[in-house]
């Protein structure tokens, strides 16, 4: 390493870009150096140490060194770099919780690495752009979900063909909580069984974040759509999302209410992100060749289930991911597009019913553990 000082002159300029629906302006510095019979040249002339190697920024972060309950959740320094070539840096604004976070967190999902940072999913502003890279700038609004992992952070460095153009008109809050869920959506409705007039389906925990969009997408698909929560507050909720039926499972066998409902015909597909408590329930209630989509465990890990069971009624069983579906850049853009334009025309309504600063991240996952949420969770990165 080496290190010295060297006399020169600039001059500094500070550019305002404004932004729409009330976004804060952000601020890019331009240095301009000053020849030797510029009369700016005493006022801005300065003596600058220099080095080879510059101290690294720090940023506030959730880091997690060992699995665990929501204690494990750390509010540390972290150091951030430079974005590299393909990469963009973002300063979040709203960062979303979901429930994958929790499944990494105990363990479930395994991380690279420890210690890590949780999240995946977030929206915020470009901060700085890697080398060579064209179709971002400083000062962009994406949001981003899926991997990689690490949104619980104060910022975050990411390829840039993970992020999407976040539209003017829709909040910080509202996209940070809906993208992951509702591409999610996306993917269950549209792609991994399309659901069309006529068909009925049911929802677990269909008050929930996936399940709310779950609900009153497949309503405006022309579904008849069978809804399951744990209390009337929910039940409420779920009915104004547009179930046609709600199920309260702790008052209740939700199979046989099912069977009622249906007159014995079954459903067309159960959409389940419960696991252990509802997997063998949920495949009782499918009529011949029907579809199981099992996209979550909230409950735990369903048990194991011998192939042979699907005969009788030629069932399917899938386990989708969304990284799966959203492989490619088009098939991404594809999903957060109409995501958006349902948002825009009042298809689907974001509920951001918890918000969090990012520090009491380990609240927020214990409150969701707990089932005392609805809707979506965001945190807020703390100032």
């Amino acid at each position: 390493m080496t290190s010295g000082s060297i006399a020169f002159a600039f001059k500094l300029s500070v550019t305002a870009h404004h932004f729409p629906t009330g976004r804060a302006p952000l601020h890019s510095l331009k240095f301009q150096c000053l020849p030797k019979s510029s009369p700016w040249r005493s006022l801005f002339s300065i003596r600058a140490s220099f080095s080879s190697s510059s101290a690294p920024a720090m940023v506030k972060a959730i880091r997690v060194y060992e699995l665990g309950g929501p204690e494990v959740l750390k509010w540390e320094d972290v150091e951030i770099g430079e974005p590299k070539e393909g990469e963009i840096r973002v300063k979040n604004k709203a960062i979303g919780v979901n429930f994958i976070d929790v499944y990494f967190r105990k363990g479930v999902y395994k991380a690279a690495a420890f210690p890590f940072t949780p999240g995946m999913e977030a929206v915020g502003v470009v901060t700085a752009v890697g080398p060579g890279l064209t179709g971002r700038q400083v000062g962009d609004v994406v949001g981003y979900a899926g991997r990689p992992m690490g949104s619980y952070s104060q910022e975050h460095i990411l390829p840039a063909s993970a992020a999407v153009p976040v539209p003017p008109s829709i909040d910080y809050s509202v996209a940070a909580s809906v993208l992951l869920k509702g591409m999610t959506a996306h993917m269950l409705l549209r792609r991994v069984f399309k659901v069309e007039a006529g068909h009925t389906i049911l929802v677990h925990a269909a008050a929930g974040g996936v399940g709310s969009l779950l609900c009153q997408w497949g309503k405006a698909l022309g579904a008849t759509v069978i809804g399951t929560v744990s209390t009337e507050q929910k039940a409420a909720q779920a009915i104004e999302d547009g179930c046609d039926h709600v199920i309260i499972s702790t008052k209740e066998d939700f199979a046989a209410k099912v069977n009622e409902i249906t007159e014995g015909k079954g459903v067309d597909v159960v959409y389940d992100s419960i696991g252990k408590d509802t997997f063998k329930g949920s495949l009782s209630t499918l009529k011949s060749r029907g579809y199981m989509v099992s996209f979550g465990q909230s409950s735990g890990l369903p048990d194991p289930l011998p192939v042979s069971e699907l005969a009788s009624k030629s069932l399917f069983l899938t386990r989708p991911s969304l990284m799966a579906y959203n492989a490619t850049r088009d098939e991404l853009l594809q999903a957060a597009g109409e995501l958006f334009a349902n948002i825009a025309s009042g298809i689907l309504k974001v509920r951001v019913n918890h918000t969090y600063p990012l520090s009491e991240a380990a609240r927020a996952h214990a409150d969701l553990e707990a089932r005392k949420t609805s809707g979506s969770i965001v945190l807020i990165p703390d100032n």
